[in-house]
């Protein structure tokens, strides 16, 4: 559904959006690097607002939350679009194309989540839900206004402006955020975006809600023990309690590294607990 987005400005026969730090300066018909918003005619529209591509009811340790709510269940969605470009990306059929989609009012969501057996609240996941912001923004408020104590969860790579985090954070409960690398050429080669911004996204959510850390270990990329090290003690550096999952890299979408040695990963674990109290590893079957 087309609806005007928050977060942007006019500059001239310009907009320029302010939801995201790549601050896409977008022309009249044109799209923001997401792909979800566009300019047109002097305003700013996102067009995912309410279209659902994927929803499920799953055990909350699948966000990956492991020490939020142990043992529940959560009712999770997404949509399409994002604004980084993984080139491992697992759900790039949602997250880098227009999948075919659904539109579900808020009311109707919230309506379904709270009524739904054994159901702690919704995940906002799949592709990345900081592009679908005005409607994860719209339902979590009303949630929230009809039960409380309903859990909110986002899923997200925290790559968003300061701004618009801090006005969701009120009704967020918890956040699993990806530190996709702490190399900042990283970020720029592989996924198209920038580091910095996730690392403030992280200080200042860590503050305000529960949160979790994952990173993809890749083959022959990230996948070393310095790199592990770094991530551990910036971490550390906020909470050493903050849980981090180190998760195994397989061949996706357009890399097609071999998947990452287990032997690495129990080794990658070992050196992350030097730092934290909470490490878990995903993807190893072990």
């Amino acid at each position: 559904m087309k609806r005007e987005a928050m977060f942007y400005e006019k500059a001239n026969d310009k907009i320029h959006c302010f939801l995201c730090p790549h601050h896409c300066v977008i022309e009249d018909k044109h799209y923001g690097k997401c792909n979800v918003r566009m300019h047109d005619s002097g305003t700013l529209y996102t067009l995912n607002y309410g279209e659902v591509t994927a929803s499920s009811l799953d055990p909350i340790e699948k966000k990956p939350l492991h020490y939020y709510r142990p043992g529940t269940n959560i009712f999770s969605v997404g949509s399409f679009g994002c604004n980084m470009t993984c080139t491992f990306c697992q759900n790039h059929d949602i997250s880098q194309e227009k999948a075919p989609s659904d539109y579900i009012p808020k009311e109707v969501l919230v309506d379904l989540i709270l009524n739904i057996e054994e159901n702690i609240g919704v995940a906002f996941t799949y592709n990345e839900p900081t592009i679908w912001y005005e409607y994860m923004y719209d339902t979590a408020k009303l949630l929230k206004e009809k039960d409380k104590d309903a859990s909110v969860v986002m899923v997200t790579n925290g790559f968003i402006g300061e701004e618009p985090l801090r006005k969701i954070l009120p009704y967020v409960d918890a956040m699993n955020i990806d530190l996709k690398s702490f190399n900042s050429n990283y970020y720029k080669n592989l996924c198209g975006a920038r580091l910095d911004p996730v690392l403030k996204t992280i200080e200042i959510a860590a503050k305000e809600c529960h949160v979790e850390i994952t990173t993809l270990l890749v083959s022959e990329e990230n996948a070393s023990i310095q790199e592990v090290k770094e991530i551990a003690q910036f971490i550390q550096g906020i909470d050493k309690k903050i849980p981090l999952h180190l998760s195994r890299y397989f061949p996706r979408y357009k890399m097609d590294h071999p998947a990452t040695d287990i032997g690495f990963m129990l080794d990658a674990k070992e050196v992350a607990l030097k730092y934290l109290d909470n490490v878990v590893l995903g993807n190893v079957g072990v």
